[in-house]
């Protein structure tokens, strides 16, 4: 068990952070009230990262418009509409916010292939293939905001079908993967989960997906080999945020109890992982970060973070609740 003291001062720490991580903090460690809950959430669009991130917003509804081939739809990373409106995802942006709406319609228009799913760039244009890592995020992003347009189900039937026969995901798929991918899984697995949440459309369907996808992860323990049990890559034990596609077993977790999954033991090792590495002060560092453009730092690398703090705490409270 994670000490109460420690705990609560940790939630302290958080209750003092930024509108995105106070109003997620009230709703998931302090279970504070809808009222209360929805009157901070707001604040995401008014003070802080998130009204930062809309401030970058160009006046057609992309960011990075102008610095990249595919309009600012998918590139430079990390500045481009599609990893900005993840982290403002993330943040809690309330679904309805006018802004991210607008950036919705460029995101589903600008990236619509002829297969049914999503991607960017010339090269989309010229074979009109998807990226299934892509779209999985966008998915993800036009879910979470409720955009509402039938192009949603489509885009949820290719995921579906692009499910692999261990269970995963994997963006490789057409040259030639035979295993699925850790990254590629947990990108699909979120956007299942917001689509299922939002749409409502072929939800056994959708459900059953999920639940392979999960079985996926847990055969690998998160991060582990399934045929020689050794770690598959040391960063997956290295907590960052924002994760940007990349796969981690605190993403993974966070993953899991969002859906309340069963509390399976081979989640134990990773969570064994993320309890080991709570600090004497309660909180969780910022253990990596993915180069690149942004418009600012969130936190600082090997400082305490108040999104690795956040998520690991509520992933510990599912953990303990049901193990």
């Amino acid at each position: 068990m994670t000490s109460k003291p420690r705990t609560d001062r940790a939630i302290q720490w958080l209750l003092h952070g930024d509108p995105a991580i106070r109003w997620q903090a009230l709703r998931d460690l302090v279970g504070a009230g809808e009222r209360p809950v929805a009157r901070e959430r707001r604040q995401v669009a008014r003070a802080g990262w998130g009204a930062r991130l809309l401030a970058r917003q160009d006046p057609e509804g992309t960011w990075a418009g102008g610095r990249s081939s595919d309009g600012g739809l998918y590139s430079p990373k990390w500045i481009s509409t599609t990893y900005t409106m993840l982290m403002l995802r993330d943040f809690g942006l309330p679904a309805n916010n006018r802004q991210a709406r607008k950036a919705c319609t460029l995101l589903l228009d600008g990236g619509v292939q002829r297969d049914g799913g999503i991607n960017y760039g010339i090269w989309a244009k010229w074979t009109g293939r998807s990226e299934t890592c892509v779209t999985g995020m966008v998915l993800s992003i036009l879910s979470y905001f409720e955009y509402a347009d039938d192009r949603l189900d489509t885009i949820a039937d290719h995921l579906l079908k692009q499910q692999m026969p261990d269970g995963g995901w994997n963006c490789r798929r057409p040259d030639g993967a035979t295993h699925a991918s850790m990254h590629t899984t947990i990108s699909v697995l979120e956007g299942l989960r917001l689509y299922e949440l939002h749409r409502g459309r072929r939800v056994r369907a959708v459900q059953a997906a999920q639940r392979r996808g999960r079985e996926f992860l847990l055969v690998h323990r998160l991060f582990r080999s399934h045929r020689t049990g050794e770690i598959i890559k040391p960063l997956f034990t290295r907590f960052s945020f924002p994760p940007r596609w990349h796969y981690d077993i605190l993403r993974a977790l966070d993953y899991f109890q969002a859906v309340d999954a069963p509390c399976d033991r081979r989640l134990a090792e990773a969570i064994d992982i993320v309890r080991g590495s709570q600090r004497e002060d309660g909180r969780w560092s910022l253990q990596h970060s993915y180069k690149g453009r942004t418009y600012f730092a969130l936190e600082r690398l090997g400082a305490p973070s108040r999104w690795n703090t956040l998520r690991a705490l509520r992933v510990l409270k599912w953990w303990d609740r049901g193990a």
